[in-house]
């Protein structure tokens, strides 16, 4: 399913009109991720995006993945730098995993380093939202720094079968292995571990707008600020791409600390760094050893499968995989972790 097929866009245009929605056009967007197709919707009054799953990066059922974006779109738009849910268009046999429909964002990409305080506004304003009483369908463990070291180390079993250089291997497991067993201060709230630079916007207003949300849960603020700020995220989106100095990532984190008004400890934060760093070098071992893999008929859950995504995007994708699990990223990357701790 390399783009969106006239079948699907049919499909949707039925939903839409089953479920009552006037709309005047619908535009397929430019296939540029591996979970979702999007479709603009034009309204005449205040357009729409459907989000269309292609999978789950949640490993949930359609259904159950559905309800979870739903529930990050409804919990993190209160924040006012998300877009808002309007609807939910229901699994069914001809959209098998269903869609989200979203407000449409008109603005430009975020550009690195100039846009980064708006963005840490934005995820201050996401970071501040009061705890609730229910959690649920999100997730919310009582210890989000070991619930992320245990995601990290799932992933990491495809290590071994990734086909790595030895030596890369090696010096991935030996920083899994220097994580810290604790914290010494784990202040939680709702993240949206998926930050990379090429999901926000920058709207007419001057807003970082967090346009990509399906993995939000109740955990630590630095991993979404590691994930803002790392080579391996801001060198990932083709249209975004940055390298960021160490000075750039400092004042990114400090004006995060300012619109918080309360921060983890440096310990903390550098922490959260080096584990999102490793959840995002075990992700790349587990995308090289699945992407070869048939399409999942059945739509059960996660499926990295090069089949759902359009060509070009799989070899940008391969690209950056490779360059981020070599050794001299990973040097990269290890030399300003023990520089950062010393700055912040």
């Amino acid at each position: 399913m390399p783009t969106l097929g006239e079948e699907r866009l049919e499909a949707l245009a039925n939903e839409l009109e089953r479920a009552g929605i006037v709309f005047r056009e619908l535009s397929p967007m430019a296939d540029t991720g591996l979970a979702h197709d999007h479709v603009w919707i034009h309204r005449g009054n205040g357009d729409w995006v459907a989000r269309l799953p292609k999978q789950s990066q949640m490993n949930l059922a359609p259904a159950d993945n559905l309800a979870y974006e739903a529930a990050c779109y409804e919990r993190a738009s209160q924040g006012g730098h998300v877009p808002r849910l309007h609807d939910v268009l229901n699994t069914s046999d001809v959209l098998p995993r269903g869609g989200l429909l979203v407000d449409a964002v008109d603005g430009r990409l975020a550009s690195l380093p100039q846009d980064l305080p708006r963005i840490a506004e934005t995820l201050a304003s996401l970071h501040r939202l009061p705890l609730p009483d229910d959690p649920a369908p999100l997730l919310a463990p009582a210890d989000p720094w070991r619930a992320m070291c245990e995601e990290v180390e799932r992933q990491a079993q495809w290590l071994e079968r990734a086909d790595l250089s030895c030596e890369a291997t090696s010096r991935i497991r030996d920083e899994l292995t220097a994580l810290p067993v604790e914290l010494p201060d784990t202040m939680r709230c709702l993240i949206s571990f998926d930050t990379h630079p090429g999901n926000f916007l920058i709207d007419a207003r001057g807003r970082a707008v967090l346009v990509d949300l399906e993995k939000c849960r109740y955990g630590l603020p630095g991993i979404d600020l590691a994930y803002t700020s790392l080579y391996t995220s801001t060198t990932w989106d083709l249209n975004s791409q940055a390298v960021l100095s160490l000075d750039e990532v400092v004042a990114f984190y400090r004006r995060w600390q300012a619109s918080m008004g309360e921060s983890p400890s440096t310990e903390t934060l550098v922490a959260c760094r080096r584990a999102t760093w490793l959840w995002s070098l075990t992700w790349c071992a587990k995308w090289r050893a699945q992407h070869l893999q048939a399409k999942d008929m059945y739509q059960r859950g996660e499926d990295w499968s090069a089949e759902l995504t359009d060509p070009a995007v799989i070899e940008h994708v391969r690209d950056r995989v490779e360059h981020y699990v070599s050794l001299p990223i990973i040097d990269r990357v290890q030399d300003e972790l023990q520089h950062l701790g010393a700055s912040l």
